[in-house]
């Protein structure tokens, strides 16, 4: 799919929502705002975090950096989605 002009933030934290409602169950049983920790929350384990960045990669076209594994960028489906949008437009997060 790749990154383009025509997706906003919005559309990315839809594409994120659905790829962690259709793969972790814990997101599955209960409500999940945009801000919902996944790490702390259990939600999302270590593990999981690998599969998001497959979907991320092969969904966005975005390569995720073994020094961008952080909580900062996948915490939340925020987080994620802003991770995507600025790495995907070529911008570097500080």
């Amino acid at each position: 799919m790749g990154i383009n002009d025509d997706m906003n933030t919005s559309s990315i934290n839809e594409a994120v929502r659905q790829f962690i409602t259709g793969h972790f169950s814990h997101a599955r049983t209960r409500g999940l705002a945009d801000d919902d920790p996944l790490l702390e929350s259990g939600i999302v384990d270590s593990l999981g975090v690998l599969d998001i960045v497959s979907f991320i990669e092969s969904e966005f076209g975005v390569m995720v950096a073994d020094e961008d594994l952080v909580r900062e960028h996948f915490g939340s489906i925020r987080r994620i989605a802003a991770y995507i949008e600025i790495k995907g437009r070529g911008r570097w997060i500080s």
